[in-house]
């Protein structure tokens, strides 16, 4: 996926939610503040998304563009309506996202979930592709370990959840300590 990719979905998703501003998490968000982003890091073939004013459109947008949809044929990405509380997010994420513009219809706005957030919520869920994902984007220098762990603590999870992910962090930050 590209930024065009991401302006393309925003649009079809705010037409078909009725909505003219989105939230979008999951990978694909981190093209908001990279949008040169690392191929590595623009695998994915969805964007997860949730109208700001209308998230009950989740089911429309994912029955319209979602994965097999026409629109996913037509285009070779797919566009997740998900509701918001599927990803665990630091306290404070709304006003640190990054926002993305449709660029035929510049009232359609993505939020875009900021890169430190991002992480934060990758490690809470803790699957292999998002360490893998995680790990890229601080071997990278595309986020400071310090801040992750400071946004991980800022995320309302259980504490054995919460603990995995900073001890996963804190080793990170020890082993790039240890190269220098």
């Amino acid at each position: 996926m590209n930024i065009e990719q991401l302006a393309h979905a925003i649009r079809a998703a705010c037409n078909v939610a009725e909505d003219q501003e989105l939230y979008i998490f999951g990978s694909q968000a981190i093209l908001g503040e990279f949008p040169d982003a690392p191929e590595e890091l623009r695998k994915s073939v969805e964007v997860d998304v949730v109208p700001v004013n209308k998230p009950d459109a989740v089911d429309k947008i994912d029955g319209a563009l979602g994965e097999n949809s026409p629109f996913h044929q037509m285009h070779g990405f797919y566009v997740h309506g998900v509701a918001l509380e599927t990803a665990v997010l630091p306290k404070g994420w709304k006003e640190r996202t990054r926002v993305v513009r449709d660029y035929l219809d510049k009232n359609n706005i993505g939020y875009c979930v900021e890169a430190h957030d991002l992480a934060a919520s990758k490690l809470i869920a803790f699957r292999e592709k998002d360490t893998e994902f995680v790990r890229f984007l601080i071997l990278r220098q595309m986020i400071n370990p310090t801040v992750l762990h400071a946004r991980i603590q800022l995320t309302q999870v259980d504490s054995v959840v919460r603990q995995r992910a900073l001890t996963w962090t804190e080793l990170i930050i020890e082993s790039l300590s240890d190269d220098d």
